[in-house]
């Protein structure tokens, strides 16, 4: 007989109050504890309106989701009456509740799951810090006047100390007060806000990790009051197991890439292949949330880290399968491909700019003009332009790697019993990275893409079409290089006919 699952019996009857729980994080835990925890308590859901759409309209839209496929197999939509949605915004002062809200959540919550952040790197600090800073501030302060108050947990990331090479599980020195940084939003404009930026975050290559470092100083000043747990994921990446393999809503990093190097349109990657690339699957953090909570709630109080990640216990580097992506890319290859996918990694910005003028820029002229001419959307020479400018910003984790220790995990994990290791599993040692890669760029396909296995025969058809296109225009591009040479040389083609194995070398290397 199995033993019962203690994280399980932990959160039966628990109120959850989840931040963020539209969000890539925030569907994949919302749908585990619907699944996994069937005797939870009820889930509030901080929601705003969004593209003219009320939260309650927002909600009902829940199962259509793919995320919960697996949970509809085996529940009617009458599950999803557990979720209630909370209008609000962590952006705004007392986080947009309403009075009526707030007594609510103060009277029944038990767990506080605060995901909600900005994650663009590229942000300037008036949001990031209304958002990533004062919404953390906003959340504590609600858990303070919590009744019945059994854990928070609050969702970071390990990149809050990208100023350090290796990074352990603790909370580091804050690079600014709080209070003065909170303090300039309400004095300064927004032009004087950007003059001051790169002296405010000193080491700190963005106002993301800036702002979400001061935010985990909101957590330690209010963890004597009650049990608080930060966890740190790194990159968070598509499902690993669960709720389906290769699941994902996520375009950042490995999933946006692919989604376009599968549409032909991104040909070329700036990165370090040698260096470690520390991601983490989606069902894994999730997971990982949810046994923190359960061992911090012993406690009826202090502060708990964790790292999330996999730099010091199964790293990961492109190398490793490198000479795979492409053939990844042609053995499942998209319907709605516009060219011949085939990705290469660079390893400097200056050789990406060079390469991107030939395979992207020219490209995405001709394919906006075959766009416009049939009526469609041009939009390629706009993403292109949207990738160069924000490769400065992106340098640094481009060509940087990093080691999270994980100690804290890795012992949370040997406390768990063989239910939960198997229910809320953690230990990702025996990920296999050329078996998740595949899993995760069927993910990329069927639900950033939206291709069904079905139309795979059709969308190799295509690919096939797609070669011989790319064969013309590679020997077109060719040619027109022989010609401008012989033309300024003066030579003629015959006589100038040794140049172009040079070429088609140069070009290649490009």
């Amino acid at each position: 007989m199995s033993e019962e699952s203690q994280v399980k019996t932990f959160y039966t009857g628990k109120n959850f109050f989840i931040t963020g729980g539209t969000g890539f994080v925030g569907l994949c835990l919302t749908e585990k504890i619907l699944r996994c925890i069937p005797d939870a308590g009820k889930i509030y859901l901080l929601m705003r309106p969004k593209k003219g759409k009320e939260i309650n309209e927002r909600l009902e839209e829940f199962p259509k989701n793919p995320v919960f496929e697996k949970l509809l197999q085996s529940n009617s939509t009458d599950v999803f009456k557990k979720l209630t949605p909370i209008s609000g915004d962590v952006g705004e002062e007392n986080l947009g509740l309403s009075p009526q809200d707030r007594q609510m959540l103060v009277d029944n919550v038990n767990v506080v799951i605060h995901s909600a952040a900005t994650l663009d790197f590229q942000e300037n600090l008036r949001p990031t810090i209304k958002i990533n800073l004062l919404g953390t501030r906003r959340v504590m302060e609600l858990c303070k006047d919590a009744k019945n108050l059994k854990v928070m947990v609050h969702v970071s990331s390990a990149y809050v100390n990208s100023f350090l090479t290796e990074a352990h599980e603790k909370v580091y020195e804050a690079p600014e007060d709080p209070d003065k940084v909170i303090s300039l939003i309400n004095t300064l404009n927004d032009q004087e806000l950007d003059e001051i930026e790169p002296k405010l975050l000193k080491d700190h290559p963005n106002t993301y990790t800036f702002t979400k470092h001061l935010a985990e100083h909101e957590v330690v000043k209010c963890a004597d009051l009650f049990p608080c747990t930060i966890v740190r994921p790194t990159m968070i990446v598509a499902a690993w197991k669960e709720p389906l393999p290769g699941w994902t809503c996520s375009k950042v990093g490995p999933q946006g890439f692919l989604m376009g190097a599968a549409k032909g349109v991104v040909r070329r990657l700036p990165l370090a292949k040698q260096n470690v690339a520390d991601y983490i699957p989606v069902d894994v953090v999730i997971n990982e949330l949810l046994i923190a909570g359960w061992e911090a709630a012993k406690n009826k109080s202090g502060l708990s880290v964790y790292h999330c990640s996999s730099s010091t216990c199964n790293p990961f580097r492109w190398f490793m399968i490198e000479n795979e992506v492409n053939a990844l890319l042609h053995t499942y290859p998209l319907k709605s491909a516009v060219w011949y996918p085939h990705l290469k990694f660079v390893p400097t910005l200056l050789m990406f700019r060079l390469s991107a003028i030939l395979v992207h820029f020219f490209p995405a002229v001709l394919l906006d003009m075959v766009l416009r001419i049939t009526g469609g959307r041009p939009i390629l020479i706009r993403l292109h332009k949207n990738v160069w400018s924000s490769l400065n910003r992106l340098e640094r984790f481009i060509f940087s790697e990093w080691k999270f220790y994980n100690p804290n995990t890795i012992e949370l994990e040997k406390k768990l019993n063989k239910s939960d290791k198997e229910l809320f599993f953690i230990d990702i040692s025996s990920l296999q990275w050329l078996q998740y890669f595949t899993t995760l760029h069927l993910g990329v396909r069927r639900y950033l893409n939206r291709e069904k296995e079905s139309t795979l025969p059709a969308a190799r058809q295509k690919d096939m079409l797609l070669l011989a296109f790319h064969v013309i225009w590679q020997l077109l591009i060719l040619w027109l290089l022989w010609f401008l040479f012989a033309s300024l040389t003066g030579l003629s083609m015959t006589h100038s006919a040794w140049v172009a194995p040079i070429i088609y070398i140069l070009y290649t290397l490009l």
